[in-house]
C-alpha cells in the first residue's frame, strides 16, 4: 500500500525557496548599495521609507517595514551621525521624534532611488510585465495570509 503523505524536500518547499531567493536579492542589493552609497540595507529602507513620507516615527517604520526597533533605532542614529537624517519634536506625542531627511539625505536619495529601480528592471527584465504584476500580487497574498496565521 503507497503511501499518501506528502514527504519533505527542503529545496522544493516554497517558505524555503522565499527565503533564499530574498536572501539572493537582497545580498545583491546590499553589495551595491554599500559600495555605491555606504547604505546598509535597513538604512536603505529608512531613507526610502522617510522620502515616501516626509516625516515618521520610528515605531511607524518599524510597523511599514517589519523592521525590528532595535534595527530601525541602529540604522537612524547612524543616518543621523552622517548627516541624512533630522530628529524634530513629534507634536502629535511628545515622547516620540519624527526623523525627516536633511538635504543631504534627498541629494542621496534622489540618486539611490534610480539605481533601485533599474536594479529591479534588470533582475525581472526576463520576466512579461504580467507576470511581474502576478508575482508582486502573489507576494501581497502570501504577506497578508502570513500576517493573519501569525495573529
Amino acid at each position: 500500500m503507497a503511501s499518501s503523505v506528502r514527504r519533505l524536500v527542503l529545496d522544493d518547499f516554497i517558505p524555503y525557496r522565499l527565503s533564499v531567493t530574498s536572501n539572493l536579492v537582497s545580498d545583491s542589493i546590499a553589495r551595491a548599495y554599500e559600495s555605491l552609497f555606504g547604505l546598509t540595507i535597513p538604512e536603505w529602507r529608512l531613507v526610502a521609507v522617510i522620502a515616501e513620507t516626509g516625516g515618521i516615527t520610528q515605531q511607524a517604520i518599524g510597523a511599514k517595514t517589519l523592521m525590528d526597533k532595535v534595527t530601525v533605532s541602529r540604522a537612524a542614529i547612524a543616518l543621523v551621525g552622517r548627516g541624512l537624517l533630522a530628529r524634530r519634536d513629534n507634536p502629535e506625542d511628545r515622547r516620540s521624534h519624527l526623523l525627516e531627511l536633511t538635504d543631504a539625505g534627498r541629494d542621496l536619495y534622489a540618486v539611490v532611488a534610480p539605481k533601485a529601480l533599474d536594479l529591479e528592471s534588470r533582475i525581472f527584465a526576463a520576466f512579461d510585465p504580467q507576470e511581474v504584476a502576478q508575482f508582486v500580487a502573489m507576494l501581497r497574498r502570501i504577506e497578508s495570509v502570513t500576517l493573519d496565521i501569525g495573529r
